[in-house]
């Protein structure tokens, strides 16, 4: 009987080289399939529902635009106007003004209207509006402030963004009335009732176990309400 004998390190060699040989053929499909595919263009098939035309002054406000209205009555984002940041602050300028593509109105599309040459954070206090707070002192002595966000009201023509933001003075209240806390500190301040009544509850409780610190607290608690140095605990001011 003949034995076939096998060398075994050429054997693993051959194995290897087979296997190696295979991989690097996988590769070439594979990148000539993605040379192939990068050759070919790009198409996608849209339906008319998906093509939509967005011009270069699209603003997604303008959905709220009235399509009844003469189109020179209205106002942005509806329109948009040439406005040149190189006119004298404070003059008034005519300018051209175009309706939105998106907006459907009766009358010419092309029409001038009247601008105050400014910066929208320049506009007057009744000309924007305001995101107010009621978490500060509006007692405080300085005056407190805070920033807020400003937004311009529609028909008001200016320069810059429309949203800007500005330091406000706190000034708000909570409801309660300087008259209300100044007759409960004359009829009823010996109880506390004027304490209780601004918020002040532990000064409240002091005064009303105290008989109002023997009318002496009661007296100066109603010159204090009189001349507004003692307002609400919230630091809210009087209606």
């Amino acid at each position: 009987m003949k034995y076939c004998r096998i060398n075994i390190p050429k054997a693993l060699f051959l194995i290897i080289s087979v296997f190696l040989n295979n991989i690097n053929i996988t590769l070439m499909a594979a990148d000539n399939n993605m040379e192939k595919e990068s050759k070919q263009p790009a198409v996608k098939n849209l339906s008319n529902s998906e093509v939509s035309y967005a011009p270069k002054h699209y603003f997604p406000d303008t959905l709220h635009c009235e399509s009844d209205r003469e189109c020179h009555s209205l106002n942005p984002p509806c329109i948009y106007c040439n406005l040149n940041p190189n006119c004298i602050y404070g003059e008034e300028v005519n300018v051209s003004c175009n309706v939105n593509q998106l907006v459907q109105c009766k009358g010419e599309h092309n029409f001038q209207r009247s601008f105050q040459c400014r910066y929208c954070y320049q506009t007057e206090l009744w000309e924007h509006a305001c995101e107010l707070k009621a978490n500060c002192n509006s007692a405080a002595t300085p005056p407190a402030y805070y920033r807020s966000n400003c937004t311009v009201n529609d028909d008001v023509l200016c320069l810059g963004h429309r949203t800007f933001f500005k330091n406000i003075r706190c000034n708000w209240t909570g409801g309660r009335r300087w008259s209300s806390a100044l007759i409960l500190s004359v009829v009823l301040g010996g109880f506390g009732a004027d304490r209780f009544y601004l918020g002040h509850w532990q000064e409240g409780i002091g005064k009303l176990f105290s008989f109002g610190g023997l009318g002496v607290w009661t007296i100066v608690d109603v010159i204090l309400i009189s001349l507004h140095y003692l307002g609400p605990a919230d630091g809210s001011l009087y209606i």
